[in-house]
């Protein structure tokens, strides 16, 4: 994607509400930020750590803050009142626990004030063409995540995958009635891929499914490539320096055009 395109983009995607983008003050935008779950789930991950990432999420108006579960309690208090959802990541990074274990960590995660959960698929059940073991896994938390109002995403890891897996998991993800399919942990081989979300949004969004795009999305130009191939949220921890790449493309677009 050339450096045009991307400012066109820039410009589409930071104008909120039919209003010209000049119209508005530079920042902060209103729309990148709404597509944007501000995340960080490092281990070494330390409470200033946390701390930092709400305050951004705050000042920036992210749609969510994606946190390990030890960090939903403390996320939860130091968000309230901003609309900034919390959302948490369970089964992470493997996928590998039971069902009734991932029910149990997203019930947890719910009463301490997440109202997203990303979890991650059982990634060793969908390559073994366990299908009924897979639709357990993922309704087990899609239970869990309606009776506490909360939505699901399920993660894929994507590049675990082939793409049959990949379409078989999306159309198991559909029948359990998640409200989401995730490309990634950002945690194993690979991240986000245009060509992965292109296929998974062709298979979901029929069925009113969205497609969160996560792991490796760090520029401007990587969101608007996700965001054409069909994600409609992105998981990133480079959500401020995407936020500052836009503005500055989208100042240069206005000043191109006088």
């Amino acid at each position: 994607m050339n450096k045009q395109k991307v400012a066109k983009r820039a410009e589409g995607l930071l104008a909120a509400n039919g209003k010209p983008i000049a119209a508005r003050p530079a920042l902060p935008p209103l729309n990148i930020p709404q597509l944007i779950d501000h995340t960080i789930l490092r281990p070494d991950a330390t409470r200033a750590d946390i701390e930092k990432l709400c305050r951004e999420a705050r000042q920036h108006k992210f749609y969510s803050v994606c946190v390990n579960p030890t960090w939903v309690s403390l996320t939860r208090r130091l968000l309230t009142g901003s609309g900034v959802k919390v959302c948490c990541v369970v089964g992470f990074p493997l996928g590998a626990q039971l069902p009734e274990t991932k029910a149990l960590e997203a019930r947890a995660a719910i009463r301490q004030g997440a109202k997203e959960i990303d979890m991650v698929i059982n990634v060793g059940a969908i390559k073994s063409g366990d299908a009924p073991l897979v639709l357990r896994d993922i309704r087990s938390v899609v239970k869990a995540c309606r009776e506490g109002s909360a939505k699901c995403k399920v993660i894929l890891e994507t590049c675990l995958l082939t793409n049959d897996e990949k379409a078989r998991a999306c159309k198991l993800a559909v029948k359990a009635r998640a409200d989401f399919v995730k490309t990634s942990t950002g945690f194993s081989t690979g991240g986000a891929t245009v060509e992965d979300v292109a296929l998974m949004s062709r298979i979901v969004r029929e069925e009113k499914l969205e497609v969160k795009a996560s792991g490796g999305i760090r520029s401007l130009a990587d969101l608007c490539r996700m965001v054409e191939a069909g994600a409609t949220r992105i998981g990133t921890s480079s959500g401020i320096k995407i936020l500052q790449e836009a503005t500055g493309q989208a100042a240069s677009a206005r000043d191109a055009k006088h």
